[in-house]
């Protein structure tokens, strides 16, 4: 891996060509990170561990730019004759929108060894709505075992690719599963021409650590609360996203849904109102301003809100945000009790912060992120 002062003047070459910002109205901060995943047969221990480790992962973005708008994006890839080539989820604030299209990423396909990575790595750098603002971290890791199609005449080729990264001021890193030498001998070039890092992990991703805490159950339960708080509304297609995102914590792991809930109470993106990431949560988007209740048409609202009057709707959303705030307040002392606990765990077993897939993320993005 490159060292850290190594890092640092690559950085600085990167302010050479910076992208021309839109707006630069807002001096909050953003830190955009993609995935460019191989989702191959040979690739599926590791999927199942980055779909378990995200909100942790999601989490270290947080703690290293508490401040910051953090947008997360995916593009997951094959190759020609697969079911898909490339199927992209762009990078957003919706954490909980990405982390279900990853749960429905299933590992398939490939079988002669190279892959459409070249085409994977243009739709990153060239497709997905990178923040156009000044103060904004642009990292992408892609993460494959196995060596690009050199041969497809259509692909533009991955060092020209790199060029455009660098121009765009994107962070390439390469994670490497599995000791593939062809494929080391590109991920290397790709970490090298993209100022990032090569990353080499074991095939399956290496041994995600696991910490249950005394926390987790109580946490978990009281961010069920706050989810029985939220009020979808707008269209059918945006209640039905809502009402799914309120059902994720039930559907996870302890662990997992423990992480998920310390990322949304970390989290201050929007407020201490919101409940789940994105829009669509009627208390949240009322108490940030974002939406005004008297201009909602009646098919926009839930059966059950559409059935009371002005005044009812009113108290029945400043109710809904109470019991929000002291469900609220109480996870957060919970999270941080939480948080002491796994630090506790984590010095006791130094090995734990070995080669595993987060790890390895999670350790990249604290040195990167500025």
């Amino acid at each position: 891996m490159l060292r850290l002062a190594m890092r640092a003047a690559a950085l600085a070459c990167l302010m050479v060509a910076p992208l021309v910002p839109l707006s630069s109205a807002s001096a909050k901060p953003v830190v955009d990170v993609a995935f460019v995943l191989d989702t191959t047969g040979s690739m599926g221990p590791l999927i199942e561990s980055a779909k378990r480790k995200i909100w942790s992962i999601a989490t270290s973005i947080l703690e290293c730019s508490p401040d910051a708008e953090i947008r997360m994006g995916l593009v997951a890839y094959r190759d020609i004759g697969d079911e898909y080539v490339t199927k992209t989820f762009d990078l957003t604030t919706d954490i909980q929108d990405i982390y279900a299209h990853l749960l429905e990423l299933k590992a398939q396909g490939g079988g002669d060894w190279p892959e459409s990575v070249n085409e994977a790595l243009t739709v990153a750098v060239t497709k997905l709505a990178w923040s156009d603002r000044p103060n904004t971290t642009r990292i992408m890791f892609l993460v494959g075992d196995a060596p690009p199609h050199m041969d497809y005449a259509q692909d533009t080729k991955y060092p020209v690719v790199m060029t455009m990264a660098r121009e765009r001021n994107i962070v390439v890193n390469a994670v490497q599963a599995g000791r593939a030498r062809d494929t080391e001998r590109v991920w290397r070039e790709i970490a090298q021409m993209g100022y990032g890092e090569y990353i080499p992990i074991p095939q399956d991703g290496g041994s995600v650590v696991i910490i249950e805490t005394p926390y987790d159950g109580e946490i978990i339960e009281l961010q069920k609360g706050v989810n029985r708080t939220v009020v979808p509304y707008g269209s059918h297609a945006q209640q039905t996203s809502v009402n799914q995102k309120t059902a994720q914590v039930g559907a996870a792991s302890a662990p997992a849904a423990s992480d998920m809930v310390s990322y949304l109470s970390k989290s201050k993106r929007s407020g201490p109102a919101e409940a789940v990431t994105g829009s669509g949560d009627l208390v949240a988007d009322v108490a940030a301003g974002r939406q005004k209740l008297e201009a909602l048409k009646d098919d926009d609202l839930p059966s059950d809100v559409r059935k009371m009057n002005e005044t009812e709707r009113k108290s029945y959303l400043d109710k809904q945000l109470a019991e929000r705030g002291v469900l609220s307040q109480r996870l957060a002392d919970l999270v941080k009790k939480r948080d002491d606990y796994m630090a506790a765990e984590r010095s006791k077993k130094p090995a734990m912060i070995g080669d595993s897939f987060d790890r390895a993320v999670e350790t990249t993005l604290r040195a990167q992120i500025r």
